[in-house]
């Protein structure tokens, strides 16, 4: 019935793999429903290649197959750009923030939303284009031709208009109620002019903010969804005119010029996703902990470790239905969660804190609280190590942990780590990388994917973690080396070492038996012995030291393949990254 064509087979294998009760005479109905004259052959023998209208044919009615909710979610696709590489957060957190998702059967609505995700990753209407290490997709991309015909869609339910881009869409007869700017000319400025922006509830930009939106013609009043992710131009009088919004639910100043935020933010009393990543905000004012209603603090920059103070007031007990607070600095003052017992991710990308500092007792102790709550994510950047090292005192663990990333000089093991049974994502510092850690890791049965890393804060290795690899390696149960011991690692598809100087690595006849991706990254690798046991190994990717020269390159690489050619079964592939 597809004609051959890639496009048609895989969207229709996603209408197949949702509807898999069908009999033969349905599906034999089906093509004769959607091609009358043609359908039975098409379904016998394969018909000739389809045109453009005919494919158009098979989308729609893929399309309307979808539950009500999936399609008003899958319209919503049509916001961004096309070939643009869209966040799965991103996208979600904006279908919670329009109204699209709501709890279910005991789901909360960040659940329901994945599910919403997965359903149309399944059916094919998007496809994943890039995957976190915790297995999950991270962006997915739209065919383009699926794409247009959900802008067609979108626009002709006057669910999106869209100025700008790659599609020609008849401008709005009616009120405008999403507005999707994708181009900056001042003829696309003009056509925004003539529409009527009263009841406009979600505004999006691409590229430049210069000329794109008239305020003039905008109430600024009911807007519920402001996007400004990677818009240049960002001036101090725009976040001014953002307070004016009392109604905005989803803010994203992401990548933007923004330096500072205004004390006039409390305002903003229905806001529930703040995004500020990548920016040089580093300081949120007091005021915003009047927005009791705040679900999602997003800032800082892993990469650069520039991250949050938090507020003095947020100690009164305030916004505690936070979810998520990510990228914070603690650096003395206070450090007490107990109240936001709803928080499932905690990250904090610069921790200043000695024992005798009244935050360090205090954090210790809201994580060992906040852990029998609803606390899944956990990360930690110490700068003096040693708060991650006192974590083994911890009387009660965060035992639901799906993620956890401790940075500092860490050699020993939490000793409760072992109990974290819903564990899938791992990130450790490469001071950590020992034999008797690597028995012990291997215990943990969900574990998905493993990193060891040279903390992200250094640009070069300092001696202090040198002197402790060296000693990692004359441990009795090393012998010189690291051993990745047999058994054990039963979920384990990700292997991830970040340093310098790796030391030499040893897979065990039997090791990581499903371990599908290794990633080495280094400028010296003292060696790496038997991973052409590891059974289930698909790919090694490599990125070696910018000043490493191309015969050198070459030679690693090489002596890589030759080191892994296998007697039996397919050869892992070796990936190079510069």
């Amino acid at each position: 019935m597809c004609g051959g064509l890639p496009l048609a087979i895989v969207i229709m294998a996603g209408y197949v793999a949702c509807n898999s009760r069908k009999s033969e005479k349905e599906w034999l109905d089906l093509c004769n429903s959607i091609f009358p004259e043609s359908g039975k052959d098409r379904a016998k023998a394969g018909g000739k290649e389809l045109t453009q209208e005919e494919v158009g044919k098979i989308i729609s009615h893929c399309y309307n197959d979808m539950p009500a909710e999936i399609k008003t979610c899958s319209l919503y696709l049509s916001i961004f750009p096309k070939g643009h590489r869209i966040s799965r957060k991103r996208l979600t957190r904006r279908w919670i923030a329009e109204g699209f998702v709501c709890e279910k059967q005991g789901l909360s609505v960040e659940d329901v939303a994945e599910t919403y995700f997965n359903h149309l990753i399944r059916r094919k209407i998007i496809r994943a284009a890039e995957h976190s290490s915790n297995g999950k997709v991270k962006k997915c991309i739209v065919h383009d031709m699926v794409l247009e015909h959900i802008v067609a869609k979108a626009s002709e339910e006057n669910f999106i208009t869209v100025v700008g881009g790659s599609w020609v869409m008849q401008p709005p007869t009616s009120k405008v109620r999403r507005l999707s700017l994708q181009g900056s000319d001042s003829k696309r400025s003009k056509d925004t002019e003539k529409m009527n922006l009263s009841h406009v509830r979600s505004v999006t930009m691409f590229g430049s903010l210069n000329n794109q939106l008239p305020s003039r013609s905008f109430k600024f009043g009911i807007v519920q969804v402001l996007d400004l992710e990677g818009c240049t131009g960002f001036k101090q009088h725009h976040t001014e005119e953002i307070c004016k919004m009392l109604h905005v639910k989803y803010l994203s100043l992401r990548k933007t010029d923004i330096k500072k935020l205004p004390e006039r933010i409390r305002k903003l009393k229905n806001l529930e996703t703040l995004d500020i990543r990548g920016t040089n905000v580093v300081e949120l004012p007091n005021t915003i902990c009047q927005l009791e209603r705040l679900v999602n603090i997003l800032g800082g920059d892993k990469t650069t470790r520039v991250a949050l103070k938090l507020p003095e007031e947020l100690k009164k007990k305030k916004m505690k239905a936070l979810r998520i607070l990510s990228g914070i600095e603690i650096a003395g003052g206070s450090a007490d969660f107990h109240h936001l017992t709803e928080l499932r991710k905690l990250a904090i990308y610069k921790l200043k804190a000695t024992k005798n500092d009244p935050s360090f007792k205090e954090l210790s102790s809201s994580i060992e609280y906040l852990g029998g709550y609803s606390l899944q994510t956990l990360v930690i950047d110490d700068e003096s190590s040693e708060f991650i090292k006192s974590l083994d005192d911890l009387s009660s663990p965060p035992k639901f942990l799906v993620a956890l990333e401790l940075s500092g000089k860490i050699v020993k093991l939490p000793c409760w780590i072992k109990q974290l049974s819903s564990l899938k994502k791992l990130t450790l510092s490469i001071t950590a990388l020992r034999t008797d850690n690597l028995k012990q890791l291997s215990d943990l049965e969900a574990l998905f994917s493993l990193t060891f890393s040279f903390s992200f804060r250094a640009e070069k290795q300092d001696p202090e973690t040198l002197t402790i690899l060296a000693k990692n390696k004359l441990l009795p149960c090393c012998g010189g080396e690291i051993t990745v011991p047999d058994g054990g690692f039963k979920s384990l598809k990700l292997l991830c070492f970040s340093a310098p100087l790796l030391p030499s690595l040893i897979f065990s006849g039997q090791a990581m038996p499903e371990l599908e991706r290794l990633e080495l990254r280094f400028n010296i690798l003292e060696g790496l012995f038997g991973a052409e046991n590891v059974a289930k190994l698909k790919e090694v990717h490599l990125t070696l030291d910018d000043k490493a020269g191309e015969g050198i390159t070459t030679e690693i690489v090489s002596e890589m393949e030759s080191a892994m050619k296998r007697t039996g079964g397919k050869t892992p592939q070796i990936i190079l990254h510069q």
